[in-house]
């Protein structure tokens, strides 16, 4: 049987996708579900599984080749399967070969600052992975290839000496990152990476085509605190949970029971999911990403601190998979670990809501006439009116609440 692979659309903005690494040599075996190759999209890296078992027969695309979403880079078949017709690049979309090489034409000159030569990159070691790849963002990388600069011959000031963004541009401008602020007085363009463009694009849809309406409320998380603390210190082999965690657990429950917050808003028609896959935010060095914990609500409290930190890290090296990348039905974005008292966040589209988290701040309250002091977390609903209703969304919110505040309920 032939299989044939093809470039995934990971979200409806996505219009093209390279081709990073093939993980299967042509006649390697190949298992259903086995990851085989790593692409870049606008917004993050990305492993493609194999949807049918077979032998890994031909690439139809190279490693570093662009090709639009739909085109078929690759064939499994079994090993007696006639591929005559893939002979002479028989995709259905051409791939469009990326550049490679510092010797080839930049696609565009690179800038110049007043009064000095052309840029030339800064010839420092640049960090490897361990299979001797250079350790690179997405966005990075292709500014490299769009402007001909020699990643290996560069710097990186990025976690783990990874190069980023800042990186590329410093050396298109013959300086250091800390070099390139402008002069007093001085205006500089910055020209939006893809990844920016995207956000920009996807948010400005949001706010155009979806109807917002907000719900605030503080959350006691007092005793949350408490159980964190006590999973985390006194539980031998239990995962170390943190307020994220808390605050995923207690939404997948509450979306099992307001099913209408779990949906998509599509094509005029509201699409309501069985299958919870909340998305955490994560904040990249090139912008911000929000992949999702598949079968969220199926998860225990520790098996979603797992998860999410695995998620995390995945995220940040370029390891996502596209159904986290693109299966998300609801989000939460916490900035409480960067001091903030609270966030009104935007809905991701096409899904219905999406929640902001605060800091837990320790705050005075009145109880029984009494002051006393709680640790507080602002949290916000964001949520679509044409799908749900204002009271709809208080009751989800409230529910949220009450989980957080009776903790326990979490471990069930």
């Amino acid at each position: 049987m032939i299989s044939e692979v093809v470039m995934p659309q990971m979200g409806a903005d996505m219009e093209e996708g390279t081709i990073i690494k093939w993980l299967k040599n042509e006649g390697d075996k190949v298992d259903r579900g086995e990851i085989i190759a790593e692409i870049e999209t606008d917004k993050a890296n990305v492993e493609i599984e194999a949807f049918d078992g077979g032998v890994f027969r031909r690439t139809l695309a190279g490693e570093g080749d662009t090709v639009d979403v739909g085109t078929i880079i690759a064939i499994i078949a079994d090993a007696g399967d006639d591929l005559s017709a893939y002979e002479n690049g028989a995709t259905k979309q051409a791939a469009t070969p990326a550049q490679k090489a510092p010797s080839e034409p930049a696609k565009k000159p690179a800038p110049k600052a007043a009064g000095k030569e052309p840029a030339k990159a800064i010839a420092q070691p640049a960090p490897a992975s361990s299979d001797g790849r250079v350790r690179a963002s997405p966005v990075a990388r292709r500014l490299a290839q769009e402007h001909s600069v020699d990643l290996t011959a560069i710097s990186g000031t990025g976690p783990d000496g990874r190069i980023v963004k800042r990186d590329v541009e410093a050396a298109m401008a013959g300086s250091t990152p800390a070099q390139t602020s402008p002069a007093a007085g001085a205006t500089t363009t910055i020209e939006m990476s893809k990844m920016r463009q995207t956000i920009a694009r996807r948010m400005s849809q949001s706010k155009r085509e979806a109807p917002h309406y907000y719900i605030t409320v503080d959350i006691d998380m007092t005793e949350a605190e408490r159980l964190r603390r006590q999973l985390n210190d006194a539980v031998e082999d239990y995962p170390r949970v943190s307020v994220n965690d808390m605050i995923v657990r207690a939404a997948a429950i509450s979306l099992a029971r307001h099913l209408m917050f779990n949906s998509l808003f599509v094509d005029e028609q509201v699409q309501q999911h069985s299958d919870i896959n909340v998305c955490i935010a994560i904040a990249l060095d090139e912008g911000l990403i929000a992949p999702a914990i598949l079968d969220t609500a199926n998860k225990t409290l520790g098996e979603i601190a797992d998860a999410s930190r695995d998620l995390a890290g995945r995220a940040k090296s370029g390891a996502l998979k596209p159904a986290e990348y693109t299966g998300g039905t609801f989000t939460v974005s916490n900035v409480g670990m960067f001091g903030v008292e609270g966030l009104i966040a935007i809905i991701q589209p096409p899904q219905t809501a999406i929640l902001g988290v605060g800091g837990v701040r320790t705050t005075p309250v009145v109880r029984d006439g009494r002051i006393e002091t709680a640790d507080l977390m602002k949290t916000a609903l964001s949520a679509d009116h044409r799908v749900t209703d204002g009271a709809q969304g208080a009751q989800f919110l409230n529910e949220i609440r009450r989980l957080l505040e009776s903790p326990a309920s979490l471990l069930v």
